[in-house]
């Protein structure tokens, strides 16, 4: 029974919408197990199956070796590690395998640079899934707390075995900590924050107005949802995509109200 499937799609789904968004990122997954299903029946290559299978691997195994950068694991960043497990609503056995593949990345001589070059390799060129790797990682370390210097420094290592530029880290991290301010009731993340908001826009505060806008609208041309899904990004990471949208435009209209910008 191929099973990836959903917990791929759920663990996209969990990063845009809670648990609402991991059930509907499961559907979707769900969809691509079929096909992958009768892809199998028909002896037809299973590179899709073949790729969820190394992102939930590596998934686990590197969440694991973050948390074992400083030496430790904390028990905050174990009950991290779970909550996404419980997230993804992974059964007993998905959850046992997650946590085996935990464990092993907290070994000392986890193979961190070979596992990552293998799932650059199964990536291809689809640099989107490499940023979705990173946020992956971000999400569980704002979770368990775990974001000392060990832990960044290994993420710098991730993010130049991925292909991602520490603008991207900085950038994801600034809206992951915008997006779980959103979830707080009454709270406005980017005023009580206004430097996450230019960081999220890619200007410093001293940029001029219109070098504010003009940031704002490359932002949101590059990862407007239907250019992205014309390019190729599947329909289980469009949710993603449109959040990513939504904390752009909240950034951009916490800036604009600051300085009075109409």
């Amino acid at each position: 029974m191929i099973w990836q499937g959903k917990a791929f799609g759920a663990l996209f789904g969990v990063l845009t919408g809670g648990p609402v968004g991991a059930l509907l990122g499961a559907a979707l997954g769900h969809m691509l197990d079929m096909q992958a299903e009768e892809r199998l029946q028909q002896s037809a290559p299973l590179d899709a199956a073949r790729v969820q299978e190394a992102f939930f691997r590596a998934t686990f195994q590197i969440m694991g070796h973050l948390a074992k950068a400083d030496g430790r694991v904390s028990e905050d960043e174990i009950r991290a590690a779970r909550a996404m497990m419980s997230e993804l609503r992974l059964g007993e056995r998905e959850t046992q395998l997650a946590m085996v593949l935990f464990t092993q990345g907290k070994a000392r001589d986890f193979p961190l640079d070979a596992t990552l070059r293998n799932l650059r390799t199964e990536f291809r060129s689809r640099a989107d899934l490499c940023r979705m790797f990173l946020q992956i990682q971000l999400q569980a370390l704002l979770w368990g707390g775990g974001l000392n210097s060990p832990t960044r420094a290994m993420l710098r290592r991730i993010c130049e075995l991925l292909d991602v530029s520490p603008y991207e880290l900085a950038q994801m991290e600034a809206l992951l900590r915008m997006q779980r301010q959103t979830r707080q009731p009454g709270t406005r993340p980017a005023d009580n924050n206004l430097a996450d908001a230019y960081e999220v826009i890619g200007v410093p505060a001293t940029a001029t107005d219109a070098e504010v806008t003009k940031a704002y609208r490359r932002l949101m041309s590059q990862n407007h949802p239907d250019k992205l899904h014309a390019k190729g990004l599947p329909e289980s990471m469009m949710q993603m995509a449109e959040e990513k949208t939504r904390q752009i435009l909240a950034a951009y209209e916490a800036i604009r109200g600051a300085r009075g910008m109409r």
